[in-house]
């Protein structure tokens, strides 16, 4: 009686709002999820892709009424205690009327809802208008014509005019100009369609029409067409994709987090399906047709896929007549700036043929399996080093898994076991629990074969795929008060097999810790400090009698971070970041600090950064993510010793039209180039522009 009476007087105050069910939707603070979900920032890191596929979920927000446990973890942005109290909210009290409500459930302050509600509706958005699909389409409001170009002003030596050396060869240059540009053009409806075009030409590509290569103008031509809820075809998607289910041994999507500051969450993966591929990589999708089909507690996907890879080819003449073509490596740059790296543009085929099978009884326990059968016109034949000689080798390959979730109280239990044609396997188990309303943990263990051949797998590792790795990761969150927050985890690994750069089997160790303090919504600081350790070869010494020694790196990383909202327009923030390395007794260390600051007027924007560093070598680097146009990345590596400082403006035109403007330079006081090779600039200074329009179709 006592919880009926609440809520009856919550929705007598909340009124005016509960009318509207949604709040204002505001964008996401990409700054924010990037540092607080993402991965420790690492060069072999694909940012934008797993940038894409959050961008979905912010697009297609959850159906906060109709959710299971499985789809609100999704979100990274509930404990287990949250979401288990929202669910039995909603059966004790029916469906929430309002977004607002929220603050009605046990366990959502107010931060957790403000964080949230970018990617909540209160409704379940499935189709039930009655205008026909192409008329919705046509009077869509979120269709949109994106155009960015970028340039590096300095010209690089690729864009030099060619030399001849002594033996009369011709150096290499770029076919291409320096400028990078971007187009795209979207229009969607949550759960209802999205149709999407994406086209991309890096610096130094030519913007040539050549079928025979592929290229028509752009360099990358990717585009889109998925229809959501006919029936019972959940989804159906057209063009390129991406598919992720289970605990990404299988089907990955790039959606894999992992180890960053937020501790707990992120080690869990969820099967959110079949989504549309809108990045500019050019590998890692799916082209072709993805079906889903779903039936009561079944639901069944298919996936079938021919699409063009990028490689070398080797011919092995085995005969006068005969010559075998062999794929010798894949080049997933996407680069094709020179005539070497266009010789490699969509030199083989891969055919994929997959699906995914799931039931669901109830809200709480989800179960699947996965099969993905692909196959190559040529054989795959890497030259042997003495690392590689358990990587996948020949013309085909298949992997299959089974795979569990299970929610039990504040425990949500997850696993996934999967099998390659080699014989290889690997494992994921893992929980994440909350074993108060202060403490949230998480605990996760995996065991990957060195002969473990999965190609769109993304699961959880310290390596870039899941083989030849072991390891037991601890997580916890903890709130001793409202006001601060610890987090913390501790990575043991081990790799039994020899690495790239790794010539010996080779343990490491991994932790992370993280104090928080936030006194309210317009001060927040923290401190967070990180140490690895893993070991790497040597340099050779020359002599012929020893081999490769392989020694321990060590590096630990720390950050001092203040920001502050000073008034509704004016914010800024402060950072101190340093490194220190530690490999066969030499040391080395990095600095970097840089002052934030950004003001909003009107229908404009701007943000500017000025940052000082100070790195020893590159081993000693720093990455800070800057501010960029919208839907851009930037997470540069600081090294060196140099300023480097940016503005980035916005300004929306008219309703249907936005600006984007961003001016970025780094001047170098330890050297007279920048770079190497054809990227070599002359000069100490490097400056940068992005320029980018996007147009809304409706007003």
């Amino acid at each position: 009686m006592l919880r009926i009476a609440l809520v009856f007087w919550f929705i007598v105050l909340s009124l005016p709002w509960v009318l509207a069910q949604n709040p204002p939707r505001e964008e996401i603070d990409i700054e924010d999820f990037i540092e607080r979900l993402f991965p420790v920032q690492d060069d072999d890191l694909d940012f934008e892709s797993i940038y894409e596929v959050l961008f979905q979920l912010y697009q297609n927000p959850i159906a906060i009424n109709q959710a299971s446990a499985e789809v609100l973890a999704a979100s990274y942005l509930l404990a287990p205690d949250q979401i288990n109290n929202l669910i039995a909210y909603r059966e004790n009290n029916g469906p929430l009327i309002s977004l607002y409500e929220l603050q009605a459930v046990p366990g959502f302050d107010l931060n957790t809802i403000q964080r949230i509600l970018p990617f909540l509706s209160i409704s379940a958005g499935l189709n039930t208008q009655t205008q026909p699909l192409w008329k919705r389409i046509v009077t869509e409001d979120q269709a949109y014509l994106l155009f960015r170009h970028r340039r590096v002003w300095e010209k690089r030596r690729g864009f030099t005019p060619a030399d001849t050396s002594s033996t009369g060869k011709v150096s290499s240059r770029y076919l291409g100009d320096p400028n990078d540009l971007y187009l795209r053009f979207r229009i969607q409806h949550p759960r209802d369609f999205s149709i999407g075009i994406t086209l991309d030409k890096d610096p130094g590509e030519q913007f040539k029409w050549e079928t025979k290569s592929a290229r028509y103008g752009f360099n990358f031509l990717s585009f889109h067409l998925v229809k959501y809820y006919i029936g019972k075809w959940k989804t159906i998607a057209l063009g390129d994709f991406q598919a992720q289910f289970g605990q990404g041994l299988v089907f990955g999507a790039g959606y894999g987090l992992g180890k960053g500051a937020e501790t707990v969450p992120t080690v869990r993966k969820s099967s959110v399906g079949i989504l549309p591929y809108t990045a500019a990589l050019e590998f890692g999708f799916f082209r072709g047709t993805g079906i889903t089909y779903q039936s009561g507690k079944w639901q069944a996907s298919l996936i079938a896929s021919f699409a063009p890879r990028d490689g070398r080819i080797a011919a092995e003449r085995d005969t006068l007549e005969n010559e075998d073509l062999t794929i010798s490596s894949f080049n997933q740059s996407g680069l094709h700036r020179t005539e070497s790296e266009l010789s490699t543009k969509n030199q083989f085929r891969e055919f994929s043929l997959g699906g995914n099978v799931q039931f669901a009884p109830n809200s709480k326990l989800q179960v699947g399996t996965n099969y993905l059968f692909t196959r190559f016109d040529h054989p795959w034949v890497k030259t042997p080093t003495p690392y590689n000689q358990f990587d996948f080798a020949g013309k085909q390959n298949s992997v299959a898994s089974l795979y569990l979730n299970y929610n039990w109280k504040n425990f949500f239990f997850f696993g996934e076991s999967a099998q390659s044609a080699s014989g290889g396997t690997g494992t994921i188990l893992g929980l994440v629990s909350s074993l108060s309303r202060q403490i949230d943990f998480s605990l996760l263990w995996r065991k990957y074969s060195r002969d473990f051949h999965s190609f769109y797998a993304n699961a959880f590792a310290e390596a870039t795929r899941p083989a030849n790795e072991q390891g037991v990761y601890l997580g916890v969150e903890i709130k001793p008060i409202s006001k601060w927050k610890i987090n913390a985890y501790y990575d043991f690994f081990k790799f039994p097999w020899l690495r790239y750069r790794v010539y010996a089997p080779s343990v490491g160790y991994e932790w992370l810790g993280r104090i928080t303090f936030s006194p309210n919504r317009s001060l927040s600081a923290f401190f967070q400090i990180r140490e690895e350790q893993k070991d790497r070869n040597l340099a050779d010494s020359g002599e012929p009698a020893l081999t490769y020694q392989v020694k321990p790196v060590n590096k630990v990383n720390g950050t001092l971070s203040f920001q502050y909202q000073v008034n509704k327009a004016f914010f800024i923030r402060s950072r101190i970041l340093f490194s220190r390395i530690n490999f066969n007794e030499k040391k080395s260390t990095g600095f970097l600090m840089f002052q934030d600051a950004q003001y909003q007027f009107g229908k404009s924007r701007i943000t500017g950064r000025i940052a000082l560093f100070d790195t020893d070598d590159y081993d000693s680097r720093l990455y800070a993510y800057e501010n960029n146009v919208l839907w851009t990345f930037s997470i540069p590596p600081y090294f060196g010793q140099g300023m480097r400082y940016y503005v980035v403006a916005q300004h929306q035109l008219t309703p249907q039209l936005t600006a984007y403007f961003r001016f970025a330079k780094t001047n170098y006081t330890d050297r007279e180039s920048i770079s190497s090779g054809l990227q070599t600039i002359e000069g100490s200074a490097q400056t940068e522009t992005t320029f980018m329009l996007r147009y809304m179709l409706h007003p």
